[in-house]
């Protein structure tokens, strides 16, 4: 094995056709997108080179509401960090402690990550339906009629009403990231702090948090990038609507592409995406190894 790790032309056997395969589905795209947020362009004829007028509209004139998209973007965001992660977290460390049915429960929890995401958001759409939705039929029987809503129509409700299953379809998918790194921890460490004396608790505190941290970085990343590029739920759900309420910028980019035809405009709003992940990435990772610093 060492001798083929120091072999350059075998290491460049293997990794050429997986670095071929990544330039030409990632790399070129990305270069591609930036190059046309430069340009006046809608997609068919020859492109006017504007510069950076695309970007500065997006922030400075801001006519289409982009500034609100990106707003709701870190609304999903902040909202997965805060709930859909420590409700994935509290599911694996019960989970991964043994309970009765384990498998059985961690493939129900599971079941959501696999099912398509155009199933899921019909399905989420008879829920909210105003008038035959279940949501509204339980809170009319339970006498909370006062509270129903047309969900996805409102304005105040619509954003909550996207975010929902977005929460549900991928508590699973962290669960299961969790719950595989608490499994990988040695057994004769809680069998030591048991003889100690530490509770469940401690011993979830003190010792499997902590020693899932590179997990806990990967789920948060995944999170956070994954709410700044949401598109499929929102735009099954509601299409940005009403009025740019639930609009975040994949389904604004979406629609000035496809619709407005302002490939050029459009561009530039897919490069804020990328560049606007890779920024947050960079920023977890510096803020986990901090606190690894820290604790040393």
């Amino acid at each position: 094995m060492d001798r083929i790790l120091k072999d350059k032309k075998a290491i460049f056997l293997f990794v050429f056709p997986a670095a071929l395969v990544f330039t030409v589905i990632i790399i070129l795209p990305i270069i591609f997108s930036a190059y046309y947020s430069l340009l006046n362009w809608n997609g068919i004829g020859k492109g006017t080179f504007v510069g950076l007028k695309n970007y500065i509209n997006l922030f400075v004139n801001n006519t289409d509401g982009f500034t609100k998209s990106v707003k709701n973007s870190f609304v999903l965001a902040l909202l997965s960090v805060v709930i859909q992660l420590p409700i994935s977290l509290l599911l694996a460390l019960i989970l991964a402690r043994g309970v009765k049915g384990e498998g059985f429960f961690r493939t129900i929890y599971f079941i959501p990550v696999i099912i398509s995401t155009v199933v899921i958001g019909q399905l989420w759409m008879k829920i909210y339906h105003p008038e035959y939705g279940m949501l509204n039929i339980i809170l009319k029987g339970i006498g909370l009629g006062g509270l129903s809503h047309a969900w996805l129509a409102e304005g105040k409700t619509a954003l909550g009403a996207a975010f929902i299953p977005i929460l549900w379809q991928y508590i699973g998918y962290h669960m299961l990231l969790m719950y595989a790194g608490i499994k990988s921890i040695s057994p004769d460490i809680y069998e030591a702090a048991k003889i100690d004396g530490a509770s469940e608790f401690h011993m979830a505190t003190r010792i499997t948090i902590p020693l899932i941290k590179p997990i806990l970085e990967v789920c948060v990343v995944f999170a956070v990038t994954g709410s700044f590029k949401s598109f499929d739920l929102i735009y099954i759900l509601t299409n940005g609507g009403p009025l740019h309420a639930s609009e975040v910028p994949s389904t604004l980019m979406y629609n000035t592409i496809f619709n407005k035809y302002m490939y050029g405009y459009g561009s530039a709003m897919s490069t804020f995406i990328i560049v606007e992940c890779l920024v947050f990435t960079l920023i977890i990772r510096k803020a986990f190894q901090r606190r690894k610093g820290d604790e040393f």
